[in-house]
């Protein structure tokens, strides 16, 4: 695998995607469509809605099949197939889960123009309305079925969540950049190597395992009032409590109590290294620079461009390093506490 965190250098539009070579790819496994596509909203990755002719269907979602194309030079078929592998773990262990339809055995396809492409059911389900304690409940029993699930395998082609990988290597590309200004590079890189010592540290003795990787509000979804995950996009080799600090991400009380409930239901089903709780704020930092560094390397995209108008200016990135410094000091302020898990 490359050394870039983003697979290499040479990913390409999507540009060229329209219509016709949706529904080619579609048709390539066997399905008839009715030419009816609906663009899903995605930023990494080109997502469609595609009506087929389904005689047998009882629900409108029967009739209807979701193809996800990859960005290109992000992940390797491999590590794809990682992706729906995972998924494919879940529900063998009768965990819900939206893993992709497999044609002879394979679930990764490659279009005319060499994308990588894979199909999926539609499943219906909505957003929380309220994190309540019952919900909480579910949902640490949910990822620790999920983590229980993730330690089987651990052969696999993903990145690593660690410090090297989310954070050196972003750093890299992020100094890299065109886009941050040349005044502020020492300043951002100081910081940041800052962290990167003290989270070494705080890493020690962590254990990384496949995880959803991306655990927040937004890819969790309740059906008949049951939580389930979606999007395995992010799917990654980290600690268990990834997933967990970001169903609480605040600091106040209410956010810490939350949490507490959110792990006793945990740890109900399974073990759990109260040491990793040592590395929450290292994770938020970690997630701060990957994110800068993901924007910078597809700002080449339109699609980034007008979501992310702010990116270019002096004030986005001073910004940023104010956030950085704060983490450090809460990195710190774990560092030399004195209090055991």
């Amino acid at each position: 695998m490359s050394a870039c965190v983003w697979g290499g250098d040479k990913a390409q539009s999507f540009n060229s995607l329209n219509q016709d070579k949706v529904l080619n790819a579609i048709e390539s496994l066997g399905y008839n469509t009715t030419t009816r596509v609906l663009v899903m909203a995605s930023m990494e990755n080109r997502v469609y809605e595609v009506e087929i002719y389904n005689d047998q269907a009882k629900h409108s979602s029967e009739r209807a099949k979701i193809i996800k194309f990859y960005r290109p030079g992000r992940w390797t078929k491999e590590q794809i197939q990682d992706e729906h592998d995972f998924l494919f773990d879940l529900i063998e262990n009768d965990i819900t889960a939206i893993a992709p339809h497999k044609f002879d055995g394979e679930s990764v396809f490659e279009n005319e123009d060499g994308l990588y492409f894979c199909l999926f059911p539609k499943q219906g389900g909505r957003a929380a309305d309220e994190w309540n304690d019952e919900l909480l409940q579910q949902m640490g029993r949910l990822l620790a079925r999920v983590h229980s699930t993730g330690l089987v395998k651990k052969d696999t082609h993903r990145l690593s969540l660690d410090v090297k990988t989310f954070g050196e290597q972003n750093l890299e590309l992020i100094l890299k950049n065109k886009y941050i200004p040349f005044e502020l590079k020492s300043e951002y890189k100081i910081i940041a190597d800052e962290i990167f010592s003290a989270a070494k540290m705080l890493y020690s003795g962590i254990k990384l395992q496949r995880i959803h990787g991306d655990c927040h509000h937004g890819n969790i979804l309740l059906s008949e009032n049951r939580p389930f995950l979606i999007d395995f996009d992010d799917m990654s080799m980290g600690p268990r409590v990834q997933d967990l600090w970001m169903i609480t991400p605040a600091r106040d009380e209410y956010s810490k109590n939350q949490f507490n409930i959110l792990l006793d239901s945990y740890h109900e089903l399974t073990d759990f290294n109260f040491k990793e709780l040592k590395i929450i704020e290292v994770l938020r930092a970690l997630r701060i620079i990957h994110f800068s560094a993901w924007i910078g390397h597809r700002y080449e995209d339109q699609s980034f461009v007008n979501a992310f108008p702010q990116y270019t200016d002096n004030t986005y990135w001073y910004s940023e390093i104010q956030d950085l410094k704060q983490q450090l000091n809460f990195i710190n302020q774990t560092v030399n506490s004195t209090h055991s898990f």
